[in-house]
């Protein structure tokens, strides 16, 4: 009989740490996870994913534009972001949903809840539950922070970007370095004919691929 509640207890249910969790209990380890967001981390539910859904989204207006020269006639064209967003956001909700049912899979005892270290074997869950593992694994990731400037109220993370009401009318992309901020790797475009400008999705796709905060916006 284990001293421990758990073998292994995994804080943050990200790729990293649903990798963890099921691996180790595939190999007999007594596991347990906790999350206080949304199972899938960055690249599932707010990153790698639903970024390049958006940036797929983006790439018809330009399609559309030379679809001419290839002998198609195309009659009048509109964009809805509201269809998009809500396309991107329910692919996210399934893609979360699997995490989650691999881990039920692999036996991982999911607590959707903030968990504290405690010490070397201790966990404080946010509902006053104490836990103790023979190891813990802390795989929170990390969280974009915004700069201190003046009109720094009026912008938003790429976290953001996914729920917003209504289509940004301009978009300014920056790329962020993971240690120090960078210079901008976009400029301004206008947003009225497409979702992104070619400008902006170029270089929004190479900041996906490099960079740890992604785009972000204004209105």
């Amino acid at each position: 009989m284990s001293e421990f509640d758990y073998d292994l207890f995994v804080i943050g249910a990200g790729s990293g740490g649903v990798r963890a969790s099921r691996i180790a209990s595939s190999y007999g380890a007594k596991v347990a996870v906790a999350e206080e967001y949304r199972i899938g981390g960055t690249c599932v539910i707010r990153g790698c994913v639903p970024k390049k859904m958006l940036v797929y989204g983006s790439m018809f207006a330009e399609e559309l534009e030379h679809a001419a020269n290839y002998g198609w006639t195309i009659g009048e064209t509109s964009f809805d972001w509201g269809k998009l967003r809500d396309f991107v956001n329910a692919d996210v909700d399934r893609l979360e949903g699997l995490y989650g049912k691999t881990l039920e899979s692999h036996k991982v005892e999911r607590f959707l809840e903030r968990a504290t270290v405690t010490g070397p074997h201790g966990i404080m869950l946010a509902s006053g539950k104490e836990i103790t593992a023979k190891y813990i694994l802390v795989a929170t990731g990390g969280w974009p922070v915004m700069p201190t400037f003046p009109g720094a109220e009026h912008c938003i993370s790429s976290n953001e970007v996914f729920h917003l009401p209504e289509q940004p009318k301009r978009l300014v992309v920056q790329a962020r370095a993971i240690s120090r901020w960078s210079s901008p790797a976009c400029s301004t475009r206008s947003a009225a004919t497409s979702p992104w400008s070619t400008a902006a999705r170029r270089s929004c796709a190479a900041m996906t691929r490099g960079s740890s905060s992604g785009c972000s916006t204004s209105r």
